[in-house]
């Protein structure tokens, strides 16, 4: 009687055992991998010979991308739902990023122009904090809610990397978002640093607070950014020693607030007030919201956006704009005013062939402290035709096989006698036209994919 006993107590306990096993497994059962990313590539020439030079004007942040991309870049991401159980899931994603200078068929990812780099690498818990059903917990290195122009490629809130934060609070009227990222640079810029390759922290604190309606069809999203140089106590010391006064210009912060109206002349606009002090912002570059890895940066930044898609006519013509205005006022007189207008309209022949038209144009006026490229007020105008061939109409539907030419002018010799930037940024792909001239043709191919989430 007792052996018996014993012996279903031990089945008992055994079926007990298993289930309570089983349960998490069940919960991580259905693992179903999500492969997404972005990429183009192409082919292109310049009309007097070489390959295909890309226009951009010196000291603006973006140039308009139609017809005048001259890599291959690629990001691809896998990631997956891990567990999912009542109202609790995790998902985890990663991205890596690939560019190349689009010269040859096996380009070496090692080389100058060539490049792989990490992107993405993180997990999200959704409804894992008691009280808060739709609030996502996350840590690791992630894009974070970035805006940007697609025209132009122009990221004007980003503030992406490896970081921790709770994002999507819903709070009655809206949703309150807030994370800790961090960048890193250096600040060797007059060769006082130590070591070029020994790399300033930057921490920079972000809340935002989106979805708040306004209007029919309109909502507000609310930002602030506070970023700073984390210093150690012997890079503190160092600088110290060197005379350099870092007591503003390692910090920053940038405010932005932005207008989103959806059923605009059935598409959408945004429009952006931006305004950002010394740390945060970059003197050449765009301002994202983020901190720039430098200590002597000290000015302020105003910045006005207007962009979105709009149907001319429903089903066969639609246009995407950009309007920008930007004041950077640097203390060392090193900033600019930047004016960039851009319009890209398409026709729709059918499903699948169209016809898109680009209209860019970027204005620089710099301080007098600007070296580096032309220090007078310079401006490039540029315009480009395409042939298409996508997946469905609209501007914004991808994939994209285009053939295209592409026209542009500028104010000023394109680079100086060392071949450096003057009107012409040499930043932004092969430079093939020559020191003196102020106009440029090009020709070439392109292909433009963007697929899952």
């Amino acid at each position: 009687m007792f052996g018996s006993y014993s012996t279903s107590r031990r089945r008992y306990l055994a079926v007990l055992i298993g289930a309570s096993c089983a349960m998490p497994l069940l919960a991580h059962a259905e693992i179903n991998p999500d492969f997404f990313g972005y990429a183009r590539s192409g082919i292109g020439s310049t009309s007097g010979g070489g390959s295909q030079t890309c226009f951009r004007a010196a000291g603006a942040p973006a140039k308009y991308r139609l017809g005048n991309e001259c890599e291959t870049y690629a990001e691809i991401g896998l990631g997956a739902q891990l567990y999912q159980q009542d109202e609790a899931s995790f998902d985890f994603a990663s991205r890596v990023a690939y560019v190349t200078a689009q010269d040859n068929d096996d380009e070496s990812l090692q080389d100058e122009d060539n490049n792989i780099s990490l992107r993405e690498m993180y997990v999200s818990g959704t409804g894992v904090i008691a009280g808060l059903p739709s609030a996502s917990l996350w840590a690791g290195k992630r894009f974070y809610k970035r805006h940007d122009i697609h025209m132009n490629d122009f990221y004007y809130w980003d503030v992406s990397g490896p970081g921790v934060g709770i994002s999507d609070i819903d709070v009655g009227t809206g949703a309150l978002s807030f994370a800790w990222t961090r960048s890193e640079g250096n600040d060797d810029g007059d060769g006082l640093f130590p070591d070029a390759g020994q790399q300033i922290s930057d921490d920079t604190l972000d809340a935002r607070w989106s979805g708040i309606p306004v209007n029919p069809g309109g909502s507000l999203e609310l930002g602030l950014d506070y970023g700073r140089s984390s210093l150690p106590d012997w890079q503190q010391d160092y600088y110290d020693d060197q005379g350099v006064d870092y007591d503003e210009g390692d910090k920053g912060w940038m405010a932005t607030l932005e207008h989103t109206q959806s059923d605009w002349f059935g598409g959408s606009n945004k429009f952006v007030v931006q305004y950002a002090t010394d740390g945060i912002i970059t003197r050449d570059g765009n301002a994202v919201g983020r901190g720039t890895g430098t200590l002597r940066q000290e000015g302020s930044m105003w910045r006005v956006i207007d962009q979105g898609q709009v149907w001319l006519a429903p089903d066969k013509l639609d246009m995407l704009y950009a309007l920008i205005y930007e004041d950077k006022d640097m203390d060392d007189n090193t900033g600019r005013q930047w004016f960039s207008a851009g319009v890209r309209p398409v026709y729709y022949w059918s499903d699948i062939m169209s016809t898109a038209v680009e209209l860019g144009y970027d204005h620089i006026e710099p301080q007098g402290g600007v070296t580096g490229y032309n220090d007078g007020d310079h401006d490039l105008t540029k315009l480009t035709i395409a042939q298409q061939w996508s997946a469905g109409r609209g501007a914004l539907i991808r994939p994209t096989i285009r053939l295209f030419a592409t026209y542009a002018n500028w104010s000023g010799d394109a680079y100086n006698d060392a071949r450096e930037s003057y009107s012409l940024d040499t930043g932004a792909g092969p430079n093939n036209v020559d020191i003196d001239d102020s106009d440029g043709l090009t020709f070439g191919a392109q292909m433009e994919v963007w697929w899952g989430s």
